[in-house]
C-alpha cells in the first residue's frame, strides 16, 4: 500500500536524484589557466622550482567563503596552527575580503576529511585550505573542486597533484638538516632514537627520508631506532622513555615535533645529553639554551604554524585573479647552538607550547604570542 509517508519519500528521493543529476551534466567551471611567471607578489610567493608552472583563476568578486579542512589535531603544532589562521583572518585587512573563514578538524580518519572537503564544495565555499592526512587519496575531490571552481590550496601535508596549490618548505630538507647536524657532532657515528610524526602523512615520509638519506651517505655507521610520537610532546615524552628503558644509552636524537617531551624523556632517565636534530617549540629552545654547556648540543628547525596564513593569502590571491605559483616554497626558520637568545630565538617568559619563527616577513606575516593564544581551536 502506497501511504503518504511513503510518498513523501519517494518524492524526497526523486528530488535528490535529480540534484545529484544536474549536477552531474552541469557544465564545469572555468579551469585555471597555465601563464607565465613571475607571481603577483614574487618575494612572497616563491616558485618551488625553474619548472614550476604559474596559474590564474578566474578573478571572482568577493567577499570570499573560506574554509580551513584540517586533519589531526592531537598536538600543539596543530592547535596553534589553527589559532594563527584565526588570527590571520582576523586581521582588518584580511577580513575585509571575507564573507566567511571556517574551521573543521577530522581527526586521522581520511575518509572524515575527504567528506569535509566535499562538504565545502557542496555548500559553495570558494576556497578550501587543507592540511592534507593523505597526499593520495584526493584524487576524486581534487577533480570536484576543479569542475566546480573551487580552488584548493594544501599546506604543511601536501596533496600529490598539480590542479591543486601546495604551500610547503621542504620538508625532505629539514630532515637533512637533523641528520647533518648529527653527522657534524657524533664524529664516529652510533645508535639514535629518531622520534617520527603521523604515519602515512607527506611531512613524516619527507623528513624521515631526509634523515636517512644523509645518514646513508655519511659513510659512518648507525644503529637506528624508530618510534611515533606523532609530533606532540606528551606522547613523544613516553615513546622516548619507553626506548630509553629498552635500549639503555643513545648517541644522538632527532625529533620531528615533541621535542620538549623528547628532551624530558632524557633528563628524567638520567641519560647523558648528547645532540639533538629537533622542531623550534619554545620549550625545546629552552632545555637548548640552559643546557648546552652540560653537552646539550642542538639544532633546531622547522616550518611554523604561520605557513597556514600564507596558505590562505595565496587562496585569496588566487581568487582575486593574481598569478600564483602552483608550488609555493617557504623558507625554513633555523637556529642552532650556540646562538639561542632569548628574546630572539626563544622566549624565556613564554610556555613551552608555543612554536617559535611564527612569522614570514616576505609575506608581511607575523603575529605575537598574545595575538595566536587569544583564539580558540575548536571548530566553528
Amino acid at each position: 500500500m502506497f501511504t503518504s509517508t511513503t510518498l513523501r519519500r519517494a518524492m524526497t528521493l526523486l528530488a535528490a536524484a535529480s540534484v545529484t543529476a544536474l549536477f552531474a551534466y552541469a557544465p564545469a567551471a572555468k579551469a585555471q589557466e597555465v601563464v607565465s611567471g613571475p607571481a603577483a607578489e614574487p618575494e612572497c610567493f616563491v616558485p618551488w622550482t625553474d619548472q614550476t608552472k604559474f596559474f590564474k583563476f578566474p578573478k571572482k568578486e568577493g567577499p570570499y567563503r573560506i574554509a580551513l579542512a584540517n586533519g589531526f589535531i592531537g598536538n600543539t603544532w596543530r592547535i596553534q596552527m589553527i589559532k594563527t589562521a584565526k588570527a590571520y583572518s582576523d586581521q582588518p585587512e584580511v577580513a575585509a575580503k571575507l564573507k566567511e573563514f571556517k574551521v573543521v578538524s577530522t581527526g586521522e580518519d581520511v575518509a572524515a576529511q575527504i567528506a569535509a572537503v566535499n562538504n565545502f564544495i557542496d555548500s559553495g565555499y570558494d576556497a578550501i585550505v587543507i592540511n592534507a592526512q593523505n597526499p593520495t587519496a584526493f584524487t576524486p575531490v581534487i577533480k570536484r573542486a576543479k569542475q566546480a571552481g573551487v580552488i584548493l590550496v594544501a599546506f604543511d601535508n601536501i596533496l600529490d597533484t598539480e590542479d591543486a596549490i601546495n604551500v610547503n618548505v621542504d620538508q625532505k630538507g629539514l630532515g637533512e638538516y637533523w641528520a647533518h647536524w648529527l653527522v657534524k657532532n657524533i664524529p664516529n657515528g652510533g645508535k639514535i632514537l629518531e622520534v617520527r610524526g603521523v604515519a602515512g602523512t607527506s611531512v613524516d615520509t619527507d623528513r624521515h627520508n631526509g634523515i636517512h638519506e644523509v645518514l646513508d651517505a655519511s659513510g659512518k655507521k648507525w644503529d637506528i631506532v624508530e618510534v611515533v610520537g606523532k609530533w606532540d610532546d606528551g606522547t613523544a615524552q613516553k615513546v622516548s622513555a619507553d626506548a630509553i628503558a629498552v635500549q639503555k644509552k643513545f648517541d644522538g636524537i632527532t625529533v620531528q615535533g615533541g621535542s620538549t617531551g623528547t628532551v624530558r624523556a632524557f633528563m628524567d632517565a638520567g641519560h647523558p645529553f648528547v645532540p639533538v636534530g629537533g622542531e623550534t617549540e619554545n620549550g625545546f629552545r629552552k632545555l637548548c639554551a640552559a643546557h648546552g654547556a652540560e653537552g646539550l648540543k642542538c639544532a633546531s628547525g622547522g616550518t611554523g604554524p604561520a605557513q597556514v596564513a600564507v596558505a590562505i593569502k595565496t587562496a585569496i590571491a588566487a581568487l582575486e585573479g593574481q598569478v600564483v605559483p602552483q608550488s609555493v616554497k617557504l623558507p625554513l626558520a633555523t637556529t642552532e647552538d650556540p646562538n639561542f637568545k632569548d628574546g630572539e630565538s626563544y622566549y624565556a617568559k613564554e610556555g613551552d607550547n608555543f612554536f617559535v619563527g611564527n612569522a614570514f616577513p616576505t609575506c608581511g606575516i607575523n603575529f605575537t604570542a598574545q595575538e595566536i593564544m587569544g583564539q580558540s581551536e575548536q571548530n566553528d
